[in-house]
């Protein structure tokens, strides 16, 4: 009974927080058309701006150390998440307030960059709710093998949640409102986050007490100490390189859509549904059935289906499935939304691993340093997908060679399984855990 009224404030916390996350998806939708039919950039320079917009996300580490380490008001999780709420507030409301003559580029992108500051420093206190909940100790001998993974389950259903929500809603708005409008309400709805969660208690969570005392320099000795792990180390590299290596071509495809297919923003809207609710369906099968499957299996087999759908989408460009009698609306609502988030599947099993090898005490900085190094390869990737897109002659009004770059562009997702080796079993991983333990 005590775990299940304990579980009941980290719930509400952790769903509302990720949720919201989910739901960023819908002002960055009205970015998109903002910056292509208001401020006119190219395929080249969008993605450019999207990718760089996630520089902040790279010094998560930073973040998951302040929030190991330093305390306040006797909270070091709760504070942060209305921080990160407070930031992405206050970077939203002014461009939806401010007269559009008075938007640049430039400008856009420093609000976008404090947006994505303050949505990094939330999303590295909740990881580490996350990873700290998965170690309280459990009355029953299998709730605990039970449990895990249950809350990262939990939790990324209710990112989708919000995303689903998110693009279905930014689909229907981009077409009835303008850009700014979108701003804005995305903004009202972090104010009230940040009010709804300052009123929360930390301890309410019943989360493990640890030393207020442990200093940023431990916390970063520890961390490094962390990093030494071989089944550590080389699972988070092989992570981000088989993320980095992937050039992006998310601008190009954009743009490949709505001018030069016409596809309306609407069909847009309902094609990321379908990916949301593709991720969505994941959380719960993996939780349900697939928690058993060895890690690297697992993410060796997404990394696979990854470079089948890309093949999928060389066809779509070729016109394979136009001749088929397929519908571009169709191809483009069934199969792209669902390309696009396919490559966030290896997440959930890898955060899993991570957390069984994760040692107490450095559960925020850990898991901010992994989602730091995705942030970092995601934004490699999106480089290398504009030179990819320069080199195959992709412009915004010529995609004669996006086929041959979705070609390459699967190649290079291949790549990867040659080193699959770097990620250990899932057996391994809590043996070690278990080791740990008793060093400790």
């Amino acid at each position: 009974m005590s775990k299940s009224n304990s579980d009941n404030p980290i719930r509400k916390v952790l769903g509302l927080g990720y949720w919201v996350q989910g739901f960023r998806c819908f002002p960055w939708m009205a970015v998109n058309f903002f910056l292509k039919d208001g401020l006119n950039v190219d395929p080249s320079t969008l993605q450019l701006l999207q990718n760089s917009a996630n520089l902040p996300m790279v010094a998560k580490p930073l973040y998951g150390i302040l929030s190991d380490a330093v305390y306040i008001s006797g909270q070091h999780r709760i504070p942060y998440i209305a921080i990160g709420a407070f930031l992405q507030a206050v970077s939203w409301l002014p461009i939806a307030l401010m007269p559009p003559s008075r938007i640049s580029v430039f400008t856009i992108s420093i609000y976008l960059l404090l947006s994505n500051l303050g949505a990094s420093i939330a999303e590295v206190a909740n990881d580490a709710i996350v990873a700290e909940a998965g170690k309280q100790p459990t009355s029953s001998k299998n709730s605990r093998a039970s449990s895990s993974g249950e809350l990262q389950a939990f939790v990324w259903v209710a990112s989708s949640a919000g995303g689903i929500l998110g693009n279905l809603l930014g689909g229907v708005a981009i077409d009835r409102f303008s850009p700014q409008a979108m701003f804005l309400f995305f903004g009202l709805l972090l104010s009230l986050q940040f009010f709804l969660t300052i009123i929360v208690r930390e301890r309410s969570l019943n989360l493990p007490q640890s030393s207020m005392n442990a200093g940023i320099n431990k916390q970063l000795s520890e961390l490094a100490a962390v990093l030494k792990r071989p089944e550590i180390a080389y699972s988070i590299i092989w992570l981000a390189v088989s993320y980095s290596i992937t050039p992006a071509l998310t601008g190009t495809m954009f743009f490949y859509q709505t001018e030069h297919l016409k596809i309306e923003s609407s069909v847009l809207g309902i094609s990321k549904v379908f990916g949301q609710a593709a991720l969505l369906l994941w959380g719960v099968i993996y939780n349900r059935h697939l928690k058993s499957i060895p890690s690297r299996k697992l993410i060796s087999s997404i990394q696979v289906l990854m470079a089948v759908f890309m093949i999928s989408d060389m066809l779509f460009v070729k016109g394979v499935y136009r001749e088929m009698g397929v519908p571009d609306f169709i191809y483009v609502v069934l199969f792209s939304g669902l390309s696009e988030v396919l490559l966030f599947f290896k997440i959930l099993p890898f955060s899993v691993l991570i957390a069984l090898l994760c040692p107490p005490g450095c559960e925020g900085s850990l898991m901010a340093f992994v989602m730091s190094a995705i942030a970092l390869a995601f934004i490699v990737s999106g480089c290398l997908g504009v030179a990819l897109a320069s080199y195959v002659g992709v412009t915004a009004n010529d995609f004669s060679g996006l086929a041959r770059g979705l070609i390459i562009q699967a190649v290079c997702t291949l790549l990867p399984l040659c080193c699959s080796w770097c990620i250990p079993d899932d057996i391994k991983a809590k043996d070690r855990r278990k080791d740990s333990k008793k060093q400790l």
